[in-house]
């Protein structure tokens, strides 16, 4: 896994310590634990594979990270812990995020401006607030309403109250 991290500065000329040394800081980041550095993707889970993509990107310190479906084929918990990570890194780095997703979920947590695109033409773009609680476009609005709502206590059984 070190290598996988380490491959962007290589090849910007960072030598093999110093390449070490900076994967092993990423992985600290991205709050995958040091015992993981020599070992095969093959041994590690979803979660595990996207934080390594994470710090793999983020190991040159980019201005902006672009994140196509950064929770896609995650279960629940580890989604919310790569939102939550994206979203930190987002503070701690002052990074500006390109996330391109279907999920509005992802959408609510993490933007702060929005574009739709529907068929790759822009349909609506502004602030997240504004898109999420009001949109103009039809497209946008198909999309708020596709998107599944979980409101526990409107669902509650009242016979369970």
């Amino acid at each position: 896994m070190a290598e996988i991290i380490a491959r962007p500065l290589r090849l910007h000329g960072v030598d093999g310590a110093g390449a070490l040394r900076r994967a092993r800081e990423m992985m600290d980041v991205v709050r995958l634990p040091t015992y993981l550095l020599h070992s095969f993707p093959m041994h590690l889970s979803g979660g595990q594979r996207q934080r390594v993509a994470i710090a793999r990107a983020m190991v040159n310190k980019p201005e902006v990270l672009i994140c196509d479906e950064p929770t896609s084929a995650l279960d629940v918990s580890v989604q919310a812990q790569i939102l939550n990570l994206l979203s930190d890194l987002q503070a701690e780095f002052g990074l500006t995020t390109l996330i391109i997703t279907h999920d509005m979920a992802v959408v609510h947590q993490l933007a702060s401006r929005v574009a739709v695109l529907l068929q790759g033409r822009l349909v609506e773009e502004g602030p997240a607030a504004e898109v999420l609680t009001a949109p103009k476009a039809d497209y946008t609005r198909m999309l708020l309403e596709a998107a599944p709502r979980f409101d526990i206590a409107a669902s509650a059984d009242p016979a369970l109250s």
